[in-house]
């Protein structure tokens, strides 16, 4: 997938089972688009692609919305602090037994 924003990069990332994690840098020439709009950006195309899955891979189709309304975003102010999350987001999946997260898909 394309990205439509140049001026942003993800760095640590990872895909649960029902939900993800990113940090996304904001590149210093950034140009005031505003973080709702790269992350609706988001959705719909893998949204889209998804939904390409579906009719060409046989993915399993969802009955309901791919994306929660809503997103959780924090500002990483400091190394210290980028080094905190990035270590959570890294090692999330060990952690997944006991995650509230962790419920029972369709």
């Amino acid at each position: 997938m394309e990205c439509k924003f140049i001026n942003i990069a993800c760095q640590e990332m990872i895909i649960m089972p029902n939900h993800f994690h990113c940090i996304i840098e904001i590149k210093e020439d950034y140009n005031s688009i505003p973080i709702g709009s790269i992350v609706q950006w988001f959705k719909t195309m893998t949204t889209n692609d998804y939904i390409r899955g579906v009719k060409t891979k046989k993915w399993k189709a969802f009955d309901k919305r791919l994306w929660q309304r809503n997103y959780w975003e924090h500002i990483i102010r400091n190394e210290h602090e980028h080094e905190k999350i990035a270590n959570y987001i890294i090692d999330n999946p060990l952690c997944w037994e006991k995650d509230k997260l962790n419920v029972d898909l369709p």
